[in-house]
């Protein structure tokens, strides 16, 4: 079992961004903040207050995130960036071997 920050992050990310979860995952991160029971206890100095730290910042980054797509999209707003890798734009080429 390979296990990273990144997998981690973005299982978290897409719990979040899930409809159905969302408000079970903001409510159990408030909740585990603000309990005395963590992975890094609070009373261990500087480590106690990180990962309560790390994690707010990552519900307010994702929140933040989640709220500006739907203010967006209420005004009915676009994403305007180019996607290079449209299926419109792609060409299909087989590879002969010179050799």
């Amino acid at each position: 079992m390979n296990f990273s920050i990144q997998s981690l992050y973005n299982w978290y990310r897409n719990l979040l961004r899930n409809p159905k979860y969302r408000w079970w995952v903001i409510l159990g991160t408030i909740v585990y903040m603000l309990s005395p029971i963590d992975i890094a206890p609070d009373f261990i100095p500087i480590v106690g207050q990180l990962d309560d730290v790390l994690l707010l910042s990552i519900l307010v980054t994702e929140v933040s995130g989640l709220v500006i797509d739907g203010w967006k999209a209420r005004k009915g707003e676009t994403n305007t960036s180019t996607d290079s890798t449209s299926t419109d734009d792609t060409i299909d080429v087989d590879a002969v071997s010179l050799k």
